[in-house]
Order: structure tokens, then sequence, then C-alpha cells
């Protein structure tokens, strides 16, 4: 869901591809939220009251929000909205999509690309929907596998493809900001389905995503 001006308040009713603008917020759920994260602002040491953080309680619940949008959408629905019937049965590849997520286990963020490849079956989607239904797996409190079976068992029960193959590299700030504090780790996981068992088209995929075009 897309806003315009931080200060707009969120009704999440989204289209039907879960992007048309929000006008507003719920005044309730935001002030739920808000008395929530004053209160952990008092019960980390800090002074709610004072000027710079009068209004970071509301900042947060509607930050929260958009960062959880995801619950609000349904993937498939955005799936079918454009799918196509299409006489193309070779290998479609959407890669380098950014994704931005949130750890369910420490409630920080992890970011990176995800790439995503499936073969027709006698119907195509619009390509801006693959990195639709990303953002919307992706904008919930999630751990990486999860989100990664997720996109492809969309993909793969949506469009009834001959395969999917789902690669997603991410940066994790709950291994970079606390615990074992390692800045650099990079952490890889992937799904496939159907032919993207077979080695030839895995292999095939992994060499699309990992090329770059001159």
């Amino acid at each position: 869901m897309m806003i315009d001006d931080d200060d707009n308040l969120p009704n999440r009713d989204a289209g039907i591809d879960g992007y048309q603008k929000i006008d507003r917020y719920n005044p309730e759920l935001i002030a739920n939220l808000s008395a929530s994260y004053h209160n952990v602002l008092k019960q980390i040491g800090e002074q709610p009251d004072r000027e710079g953080l009068l209004k970071t309680p509301e900042r947060m619940a509607k930050a929260m929000l958009y960062l959880t949008h995801g619950y609000d959408l349904d993937a498939k629905e955005i799936l079918t909205s454009a799918m196509f019937k299409e006489d193309y049965s070779q290998m479609v590849v959407v890669k380098d999509i950014e994704v931005y997520s949130m750890c369910e286990h420490h409630m920080l963020p992890f970011f990176g690309k995800a790439h995503v490849a499936y073969i027709p079956n006698g119907h195509v989607v619009g390509l801006s929907k693959i990195p639709r239904i990303v953002d919307v797996f992706a904008r919930r409190l999630q751990v990486q596998e999860r989100l990664t079976n997720e996109i492809r068992d969309c993909i793969q029960d949506t469009l009834q493809p001959m395969g999917v193959g789902v690669v997603i590299e991410c940066r994790h700030l709950c291994m970079s900001m606390r615990g074992v504090q390692k800045q650099n780790s990079v952490t890889t996981t992937s799904a496939f389905s159907g032919e993207f068992f077979k080695e030839k088209t895995r292999t095939e995929f992994l060499n699309l995503i990992t090329s770059r075009l001159s």
C-alpha cells in the first residue's frame, strides 16, 4: 500500500493489486499502537513526553502498519488479476527484486534481493505482479526460509506453471546489530518446484540471475 504523506492517516482498504493510494490510517488502530509504543519508550528509560519524542509513538505506529501491510493483501488475487493465455513455454525470470521485511524473532529488518522464475504452461502473468507478490509476503513478520517458500507456492498454485524457482539473498540486522554482530554476512535461500528440480533447468536459472547484460 502506498502512502503519499507520512502524516496522512491507513484505512487498509487496498485495490486488487494492493497498491492503490491510501487516504488515511485507521485512527483507533493508530491510537492503540501509539499507546503501546509510548509505554515501550518509558520502559527502556526514555522520556516520551520530551520534545523530540512527542510524535514518535504515532510515527512508530504508522511505520509498523506500513511494514506489515502484507497481511491485508491477497497474493493470489494479485496474480489472477493479470493472467493471460499465451503460447510461451520458455523460462520467465524477474531478478533483483528489492526485498524489505521484518524478522519475526527480533522484530529487526532484513533486506536484499529476490530472483523469481517460472516456466509458463498456457498462462503468463503481468511482469509487475511478480515483484508485488514478493512484497505481499515480505511485508509481514517473516523468516527468510518461509518467505522463499510462500513466493514459490503462490506462483505454483495460482499459475499452475511447469515449474517455479525462487532465490533470495538478504542481510539480517539481527545478525549485524546484535548477537554475533557479523556485518557482512549474507543469507541465501532457494525454493524450486516442477521443472526446476532438474539440474539443467536450475543451472540455467542460476546462470541467468548471476549474469549481467553488457
